[in-house]
């Protein structure tokens, strides 16, 4: 495109692009439209807005996370009538030309897959990109009844509440979520845990523990399960269910289903499940067989260090 030029972001642009852009299709595109954002230097985030006849047809950002610091975080869109014309393969070199000194220059990316989108443009473009996956994430709905209810009398474990405040807790979530994140190294500290995902900001509204024995024994907590406020009030609760990284994965199967029965007994929820998560990813995937599980939305997150 002869005409084809870039700036930086400014503000309006976020309005300006949806009018080009179209409503996003998920939830998920939604969250990475929010990716960008006006230049910044700590973090170090550079956004770019390529434009036709001095209108934005397309913007691009690409940004550090100190919770990641592997890999920079990449995002690009283009509007749908001026896709494989070169204007993202361009965005992403120029980007990638923005790069400080003593940056990484390796680059992650994600994608979702949806009933009303097959996101066939953005797997075309990561294709393109020679980027390789490393890691599936699904957003799954559990329906009442999936799983018979637990006995927990014939054992010791224990269920209990627990506040989402209890440094026991964070310190078990921050363990938990850097030990799923292998794939994408994390430095989750007690601080980031209890601000991304136990806070009161971030909907956090109970949690739930299941201890091989009772607390007043010293018991330790096998699986956890933390709901969350839904986005709409008729939707299904969403849970973030995690368990205790210092247990293999045969000792906490159980807790995990069991965990997971006690949630959906009456009511749905609605779980996000990573591919590292094995134990909770092979429970989901035998609940879909018996059509007891359903597959909303699927997330395919690519790296540029990890090409096919």
């Amino acid at each position: 495109m002869s005409d084809l030029a870039f700036r930086a972001w400014r503000s309006g642009d976020d309005l300006e692009l949806l009018q080009i852009f179209g409503d996003p299709l998920s939830p998920q595109a939604y969250q990475d439209r929010t990716m960008l954002r006006e230049d910044s230097d700590a973090p170090f985030s550079r956004t770019l807005v390529a434009t036709s006849e001095s209108v934005a047809i397309g913007a691009g950002v690409i940004f550090a996370s100190s919770l990641h610091p592997q890999r920079l975080w990449l995002y690009v869109e283009v509007a749908p009538t001026h896709r494989r014309q070169g204007v993202g393969t361009e965005l992403v070199a120029r980007l990638r030309a923005l790069i400080p000194a003593g940056e990484t220059t390796d680059l992650k990316v994600r994608y979702t897959v949806t009933a009303g989108d097959p996101a066939l443009s953005a797997i075309g473009f990561c294709a393109a990109l020679g980027l390789g996956e490393i890691q599936v994430s699904r957003d799954v709905i559990l329906e009442p009844g999936a799983l018979a209810e637990p006995d927990f009398e014939s054992n010791d474990r224990v269920i209990e509440d627990i506040s989402t405040g209890s440094v026991e807790l964070t310190k078990l979530v921050m363990d938990f979520y850097n030990a799923t994140h292998q794939w994408d190294p994390a430095q989750m500290t007690v601080g980031s845990a209890q601000k991304m995902l136990l806070d009161e900001n971030t909907g956090a509204q109970g949690a739930i523990v299941l201890r091989d024995k009772p607390r007043s024994e010293g018991g330790k907590i096998l699986a956890f399960a933390i709901s969350y406020i839904p986005a709409r009030e008729e939707s299904p609760t969403d849970v973030l269910v995690g368990s205790n990284p210092a247990f293999s994965d045969d000792q906490v199967a159980e807790s995990v289903r069991d965990l997971v029965a006690m949630l959906v007994y009456q009511h749905p929820v609605k779980l996000e499940v990573d591919a590292s998560m094995f134990v909770l990813s092979s429970l989901v995937d035998a609940l879909a067989t018996v059509e007891q599980a359903t597959v909303i939305s699927t997330t395919h997150i690519l790296a540029s260090d990890h090409a096919n």
